[in-house]
């Protein structure tokens, strides 16, 4: 075994348990939204707010740690695969950095303080509507990573396009709401 495959499967490892276990909570949220239970749902963004910095963080920063290795020493930065790739990480990082987490712990501050309140869940619908965008980009590196397209790969460029028109669309272009006596 070379260097390089070792080093592959340490990112591929820390891609899935970052990626997986994200989706894992992105997934007890959406179900815990459609069933109306705001106990679950509270329960997931809580997860979410605590396991961003223990977590998630150190997951995604191995991934990234471990591609910039394979790059540097083995595939290069110019091919378009490895840019799309990068900027979809620095994407779904920052969501995680500047969304995830600081929406987590205060959801987790309010709870403790004042109880559920619809000020607790409006963080948390904000919460799930960024999810639907952070994994329809998860969804666009992955498939990134696997398809590694070039600019003459229009289809799976447009295709990738899509995912992320679609994940906002899902995201921003309609109002979910569990909060109590809103509309």
């Amino acid at each position: 075994m070379d260097w390089y495959s070792i080093v592959k499967f340490l990112h591929v490892v820390s891609a899935i348990l970052w990626v997986g276990g994200g989706f894992a909570l992105f997934l007890l949220g959406a179900l815990a939204e459609r069933a109306g239970n705001i106990d679950d749902k509270l329960q997931a963004m809580r997860a979410s707010g605590e396991l961003g910095g223990r977590y998630f963080a150190p997951m995604s920063m191995l991934t990234l740690v471990f591609g910039l290795v394979m790059c540097g020493f083995w595939v290069g930065f110019s091919d378009l695969w490895i840019v799309i790739g990068l900027a979809g990480y620095a994407t779904t990082f920052s969501i995680g950095m500047l969304i995830f987490k600081p929406a987590g712990e205060r959801i987790g501050a309010m709870v403790a303080k004042e109880g559920v309140t619809p000020a607790v869940l409006a963080i948390g619908q904000r919460m799930m509507s960024w999810a639907r965008l952070d994994y329809a980009v998860m969804l666009v590196i992955i498939a990134d990573m696997v398809l590694k397209p070039t600019l003459h790969d229009i289809g799976i460029l447009a295709g990738m396009v899509m995912v992320i028109t679609l994940g906002a669309a899902l995201a921003f272009g309609g109002s979910r709401q569990m909060v109590p006596g809103t509309a």
